[in-house]
């Protein structure tokens, strides 16, 4: 847990996405993210983190479905959704709260 504090601690946003390898709809964020962080560069961090590997932190924040993506600024969490959204979404989201 004390490795995720640090990775979310960070003066960028960083974009956590719980999913899990089963997960249809997830598989199909991954492009969708790979594009998000093409635009946004180092600007922001995105993490993936597998539900099934780490039910703990999914308790934690209370991740019932998948995928979800919870976005942190200075390790507070300032959005979170759950559901596939579109690239343009994601960006605008992150300019939103940045």
């Amino acid at each position: 847990m004390s490795n995720f504090s640090k990775l979310i601690n960070q003066e960028k946003p960083v974009l956590i996405d719980f999913f899990a390898e089963w997960c249809g709809p997830c598989k199909l964020m991954g492009p969708i993210l790979k594009d998000v962080k093409d635009s946004l560069g180092d600007s922001l961090s995105i993490i993936k983190i597998d539900v099934d590997k780490n039910q703990p932190l999914a308790a934690k924040y209370q991740v019932r479905g998948v995928p979800t993506m919870i976005l942190f600024k200075n390790g507070k969490q300032v959005w979170r959704q759950s559901g596939v959204l579109q690239k343009e979404e994601i960006i605008n989201i992150i300019k939103t709260n940045n």
